[in-house]
């Protein structure tokens, strides 16, 4: 069994077994009710009976009782499935009138009292009712009266039957309609930790300042709120302290390698400044790369930002043609001539590109061309005639400091984590493919701005 993972789940299955064992408590409940009240209104019955019968009952002349009831009492007694029962008795237990054939009483053992409730078997059934006392000249009487059972406990089948029948039809809807009741007042009570889990989607390392709201939250969930939040605050000075660090570390790398390429100049040894100078080009592309990171880690952009795929693609096609030329490569832009409108920041769009371009003119064959295919809709595929991208390193050239030779020189592996962090930005997306002739596709696919037709 899939356990059940959200609380509203957990909630309304607790809730229908609790429904559940609301109304068979209920049923019971009522049919020990109805019993009791069945009970009551017997010995009442019964009472009312014994009264009745006393109230005909009288001293004859020769000093005996005497008992003559009305024909409609008569007929109470004389049914044939006989139902009701009763008799008179002396102190002796003597049956002077019964209802009986063999004229015996109906409770042979008896409390004497004024009035007892009293239950004896005849045979198979079960006879109840009460004994009351009546005293004429000074001698005591009681007038027993009793019930078939058998009878009785027929008659309260029908009624329990007919009652639920007509009661089971109303609890039902009405227990129904208390759930979905119960499930809209569960779903208002989560909808704090619903807000809750829209804002935390927006925590990302360059919305470390989001925090849950926990004023609004209930007692019971408030106190994780809070740790929570003390969590990404922390976090957010972790973070802070990291970019500060990159972007002072790399403010601060920059003196040094100036001052040393300048006193490179006094140096006679031209094969000896030649290689120093390609180490501080080095260093300095890789300080370079750090405050870029360190810059796009905290970079934002507005919603209502757009870009020129088509002019940024030129742009940069005509900033890396010259390194293309020297190392006997070329550049290309193809696809739409017209503008590609996109959202997004045009400079950090326009880094991404130029870090895709450059890894594609390092990485192409001599002889070769990098092709910059944009397509109206927002996407962007930069192609080259390199070496390709074998499938499980797809995921780690977008990694920092990564790299697949770390003999090779002039790489930081920084240029990808870079494009990664752009387009994560923009809410854009990138796919890896092998050309069919060789080769890797680099495609990203901005949000595209809606085409206008200009009117005539």
């Amino acid at each position: 069994m899939r356990p059940l993972n959200s609380i509203l789940s957990r909630v309304v299955a607790l809730h229908i077994v609790a429904v559940a064992l609301t109304s068979l408590a209920m049923c019971m409940a009522l049919s020990w009710l109805l019993n009791r009240a069945t009970d009551n209104i017997h010995d009442e019955a019964m009472s009312k009976q014994a009264a009745a019968i006393a109230s005909y009952l009288r001293m004859g002349p020769d000093g005996k009782p005497v008992l003559q009831l009305p024909p409609d009492l008569q007929g109470i007694y004389s049914q044939p499935y006989n139902r009701y029962l009763y008799a008179v008795v002396d102190e002796n237990g003597i049956a002077l009138f019964s209802s009986q054939t063999n004229g015996a009483p109906v409770f042979s053992d008896w409390a004497r009292t004024d009035l007892s409730r009293d239950e004896t078997r005849h045979g198979d059934a079960t006879i109840s009712g009460v004994s009351l006392r009546k005293t004429l000249d000074g001698k005591d009487f009681w007038i027993q009266t009793g019930e078939n059972l058998s009878n009785r406990d027929a008659l309260t089948d029908d009624i329990t039957r007919g009652f639920f029948r007509e009661v089971g039809w109303i609890t039902v809807p009405i227990l129904l309609i208390l759930l979905v009741i119960d499930i809209a007042i569960f779903r208002r009570a989560l909808r704090p930790l619903r807000h809750a889990s829209l804002v935390a989607q927006d925590i990302g390392p360059t919305r470390t300042d989001v925090r849950l709201p926990a004023d609004n939250m209930p007692l019971e969930i408030k106190p994780l709120m809070m740790a929570v939040n003390r969590a990404l605050d922390r976090l957010d000075e972790g973070f802070r302290v990291q970019r500060e660090f990159a972007a002072d570390a790399a403010h601060e790398l920059r003196t040094p390698l100036t001052v040393i390429r300048t006193r490179l100049d006094l140096v006679d040894n031209q094969e000896f400044v030649a290689s120093l100078r390609r180490d501080l080009d080095a260093i300095s592309h890789l300080v370079n790369q750090l405050l870029e990171f360190a810059e796009v880690e905290t970079a934002e952009i507005s919603p209502d930002e757009t870009a020129d795929l088509r002019e940024i693609c030129e742009n940069v096609a005509a900033f890396v043609a010259p390194l293309a030329i020297s190392q006997r490569k070329t550049v290309a832009v193809t696809g739409s001539e017209e503008s590609v409108l996109v959202y997004g920041n045009p400079e950090m769009i326009r880094r991404a590109v130029l870090n895709l371009a450059n890894n594609a003119v390092e990485h192409t064959a001599e002889g070769t061309t990098v092709e910059f295919l944009v397509q109206q809709g927002g996407t962007l595929s930069i192609k080259d005639a390199g070496s390709g991208i074998s499938p499980n390193e797809r995921e780690l050239i977008f990694q920092r400091f990564w790299r697949r030779d770390r003999n090779r020189s002039g790489s930081t592996g920084l240029g990808l984590p870079i494009v990664r962090r752009i387009i994560d930005i923009h809410d854009a997306s990138i796919r890896i493919e092998d050309n069919p002739g060789g080769g890797t596709t680099f495609t990203v696919a901005f949000r595209a701005y809606p085409h206008r037709t200009p009117q005539t």
